[in-house]
């Protein structure tokens, strides 16, 4: 396996980021006689009956973000204090940590202060601390400022993709085998429907499913605990929950999501405001829309500036990435924006359900950590701190598990003891608030933040599902969109590049269709074809075939891995899996 873990690395040709993840343990040195590993006494190899090679683990986490990483080293950590060596294994798709990593980002640094205190000390990429907060309402022409909600004092604007390459170093030096590029596309279980461990997918193989030359068989990485945190919507995560029922043994609601699309930009020097943070709701959306936008001021003269749109939206003719280019335009917006330079763009959906969709997070065999359980405080619009937590808390109740014979179901109770669930619970009825529309929204939510402050002694429900909310197209009017000026506003292609997306054209589709007949029979006769409007990197299109008569085409290679089909299709008829490791976006910045 090790052979195939260097051989797929080096055909990945991961672009030379600053915090680059770049194992300094080598698999071919220190193998003793009894097949041990270095100083990982516990990792044994062997060869399995379907031709994949198998490694064992004590503990395999899926996914090097912010959750996976946390509880990477805090796992570690407790080993350390315990003086006992388990081994640890995080596996992640994108071709280098961070790659994959888009959010906000304002930081509240409340997790990192307990995972590694001195942190400011060690070169963290945390610089900016935030220096302003805004709040505004938007019409089309104006600007109305309202007292902020936020509370970010002591909160710092960063690039959370740079962050997590920085937590990948530290996860390193405490001896944490981490494997970028490499893609989980399957839960193992043993005969009890325990789960042992996942597999990758196996590289090299052609989108007829015919073997290429540089063919390798996947491996399958078992752990005595495995813990998912592959982000929103996880596609192994959510069989997970499906299998073992775990969102009706937790808080028993469905998950709501949003959809988030953000540019990185250079701004001018006299524009730039170190600190700055702007929150607006209002225009561009309707006000049957969830939404709002942010706009951060970075340092080194660059500025996040996104728009989060709800997935609950109603009108199929709405198009996210065009609302957002729309946004861009606002005379309270436009300005700062004028004379800068786009230095990366990309999008991703997060969970906007709170504490009312919080599955039950432990199954046979392991967790769901982070945004795949969806621990955002939608309020505060930050889920980083939280999943973080999550992470840490997991991996104390996986230590105590391994090393006193515990069970891992402690996680949920030390969950719900947490500052965490106090966080979520306080702002569990804000969301579903908005399901009356933005003004009485924004009353309702006022009323719990500042007169009841988190403490009503009831628990509002979320409306229908993402997917079962969009209107049928005779009952909508089409939206216009104005042609993008190459200024201020782009189309999708010039997007797509600044997202350094990459696919190997031939492979297997990524995205699947339960029913190919769908698209054509109701998608597009019924709901206007909104697959094409939602996707924020156009991957699906409606072209003509020979007769005239259209078709979906699926442009896989240009899939930011957002997930907003998987979530919004409105017969939820396509199913979103992982590709080849190491493709999709590259992000730097985000």
């Amino acid at each position: 396996m090790f052979n195939k873990l260097l051989f797929f690395s080096s055909k990945l040709k991961p672009k030379p980021y600053k915090f680059q993840i770049i194992s300094s343990f080598n698999p071919l040195k220190n193998l003793d006689n009894k097949n041990n590993f270095g100083f990982f006494p516990r990792i044994s190899r062997s060869f399995c009956s379907n031709g994949r090679e198998a490694m064992e683990y004590d503990v395999v986490i899926v996914g090097a973000g912010p959750a996976g990483l946390s509880a990477a080293i805090k796992f570690k950590q407790l080993c350390s204090q315990h003086n006992v060596d388990f081994s640890v294994c995080v596996v992640e798709k994108g071709a280098q940590l961070g790659a994959h990593i888009i959010s906000g980002n304002v930081f509240e640094p409340r997790a990192l202060d307990e995972l590694l205190p001195q942190w400011k000390h060690e070169e963290a990429p945390i610089h900016v601390p935030v220096t302003s907060d805004k709040f505004l309402l938007l019409s089309e022409r104006r600007a109305f400022s309202l007292p902020s909600p936020f509370n970010n004092k002591g909160n710092y604007v960063i690039s959370l993709s740079q962050l997590v390459r920085w937590l990948g170093q530290k996860a390193e030096e405490l001896g944490i085998e981490i494997y970028p590029g490499f893609a989980a596309s399957e839960i193992l279980y043993d005969d009890s429907s325990k789960v042992v461990g996942i597999a990758t997918n196996d590289m090299g193989v052609g989108k007829d499913g015919s073997r290429k030359e540089n063919f390798q068989r996947g491996v399958e990485l078992k752990g005595r605990i495995t813990l998912f945190a592959e982000g929103c919507r996880g596609s192994l995560s959510e069989k997970l929950i499906s299998k073992y029922n775990l969102r009706e043994k937790g808080q028993g609601q469905h998950q709501t999501y949003a959809l988030g699309i953000k540019e990185v930009w250079e701004v001018r020097e006299e524009k730039h405001k170190p600190g700055s943070v702007v929150h607006t709701v209002g225009w561009p959306l309707d006000h049957k829309t969830y939404g709002g936008s942010f706009l951060y001021h970075m340092n080194d003269r660059q500025v996040a500036i996104g728009l989060v749109v709800a997935l609950d939206y109603r009108n199929p003719y709405m198009s996210p990435y065009e609302e957002f280019q729309r946004l861009k335009h606002h005379p309270a917006i436009k300005p700062l924006l004028e004379g800068g330079t786009v230095l990366e763009y990309g999008a991703r959906t997060l969970n906007e359900g709170g504490y009312q969709s919080v599955p039950y997070p432990v199954f046979p065999g392991g967790a769901i950590i982070g945004c795949s359980a969806g621990f955002l405080n939608v309020p505060k619009i930050k889920g980083t701190h939280t999943a973080m937590k999550s992470g840490m808390l997991a991996a104390e109740s996986a230590f105590n598990t391994l090393h006193e014979g515990s069970e891992m179901d402690a996680f949920w109770n030390s969950l719900r003891k947490s500052w965490l669930w106090t966080e979520l619970h306080s702002a569990r009825n804000y969301r579903p608030a908005f399901e009356f529309g933005l003004f009485p929204g924004m009353a309702l939510s006022a009323i719990e933040h500042y007169v009841l402050k988190g403490k009503s002694p009831w628990t509002m429900k979320h409306g229908r599902p993402d997917h079962e909310a969009t209107n049928e197209a005779h009952d909508c009017l089409p939206v216009e969109y104005p042609k993008p000026d190459g200024a201020i506003s782009f189309d999708i292609s010039t997007s797509l590049y600044r997202s350094n997306t990459n696919h190997d054209h031939d492979q297997p589709p990524h995205l699947r269709l339960n029913d190919p007949s769908i698209p054509e029979c109701v998608n597009l006769p019924i709901y206007a074809a909104p697959e094409s409007r939602y996707c924020p990197a156009r991957v699906y299109e409606y072209v003509p075939d020979e007769k005239g008569e259209l078709k979906l085409q699926i442009n896989a290679q240009n899939c930011l891995h957002c997930k907003a089909c998987d979530i919004k299709d409105p017969k939820q008829n396509i199913k979103w899996t992982v590709p080849e490791g190491g493709g999709g976006p590259g992000y730097s910045v985000m």
